[in-house]
C-alpha cells in the first residue's frame, strides 16, 4: 500500500530557500534546479518505502514515527502516520538543529 506525501508548508519554504540560495553561490540556474529536483524527487521512495531510513535521532521523545535522512548535505526529516508520509523540514546539516 501506498502513503500520500504531503509537504509542510515550512518544508516548501525551505526547498525554495535553499534554490535561492544555490542561485547566490552558484550563479547558475541549472545547478539550482538539479539540486531541488533531486531533493524533491528523493521523497517520492517514501510512497511505498517509508521505514527505509533511520530514526529521526534530532527528535525528542520519537515513537518511530518520525525519520530522517541525508542528500546533498540537507537532512530531509519525515512523520509517519496510518496514511500519509508528512515531510516537516529540509536543514543544511552544518546548521545547527533547533530542538524539536
Amino acid at each position: 500500500m501506498e502513503k500520500e506525501i504531503i509537504w509542510s508548508k515550512t518544508a516548501l519554504e525551505q526547498l525554495e530557500s535553499i534554490y535561492f540560495y544555490l542561485i547566490k553561490k552558484t550563479k547558475s540556474k541549472t545547478v539550482s534546479n538539479k539540486v531541488v529536483d533531486i531533493i524533491y524527487e528523493s521523497v517520492t521512495i517514501l510512497k511505498s518505502n517509508w521505514e527505509i531510513y533511520e530514526l529521526d535521532e534530532m527528535k525528542k521523545s520519537n515513537s518511530g514515527n518520525f525519520r530522517a535522512y541525508e542528500i546533498y548535505n540537507y537532512r530531509i526529516s519525515y512523520k509517519i502516520t496510518p496514511n500519509e508520509i508528512f515531510i516537516v523540514r529540509i536543514r543544511h546539516t552544518k546548521r545547527n538543529p533547533k530542538s524539536l
